[in-house]
């Protein structure tokens, strides 16, 4: 039986800290797997906004990593001690201006489960408005990112990313399963 004998923490930063998992694997043998951890969060979550037009909202923001611009659907680090619902509608907001009533839970799961032990939430936020002054004053842009909303209809929706791509963005790999997700619940 596999089973996690030990974490060590072998470096931490203000964000992230890197581990090193000790496990025992089917025979009992110890064996020691590399790891990286958010600090201070309690989940992670993605929005998949859509307007009552039938809408995509997408994100488009630079990800130093990767050294790109990325096109994605809003998301952030659970880090305020929320429900995961609270983060989605901060999230929404904080990136794309808009907010929404209808909240769907469309799955979780991990995000990269050989390298990271984040576990990611996905919501539908079914018809999606611009928000109003006072909820956008109650959850400001973060000043770290630079985010531009891109929206676009639900039969356009691969055009518009493969247009991103080929202009040298790279798109989320997980954006093409979120708007399958999506158009399967909204029967589109």
């Amino acid at each position: 039986m596999m089973k996690i004998i030990d974490k060590k923490t072998v470096w931490e930063g203000k964000f992230l800290k890197s581990l090193i998992i000790t496990y025992a694997d089917e025979s009992g043998n110890l064996r020691n797997w590399e790891a990286v951890e958010r600090v201070n969060c309690n989940g992670i979550v993605v929005v998949i906004p859509v307007t009552s037009n039938k809408e995509f909202l997408l994100i488009r923001q630079f990800r130093p990593v990767v050294n790109n611009f990325v096109i994605e659907f809003p998301a952030g680090l659970n880090d305020k001690n929320e429900s995961l619902f609270a983060a989605a509608k901060r999230e929404l907001v904080e990136e794309t201006g808009y907010d929404a009533e209808d909240f769907i839970f469309l799955a979780d799961g991990p995000v990269s489960s050989g390298m990271s032990t984040e576990m990611l939430t996905v919501f539908l936020a079914r018809d999606a408005y611009p928000a109003p002054l006072d909820i956008k004053e109650k959850y400001p842009a973060d000043e770290s990112e630079s985010i531009e909303m891109i929206k676009t209809p639900f039969p356009d929706i691969y055009k518009t990313l493969e247009s991103y791509r080929k202009n040298g963005d790279y798109i989320d790999l997980k954006v093409y399963g979120f708007v399958e997700m999506a158009k399967e619940r909204l029967k589109v």
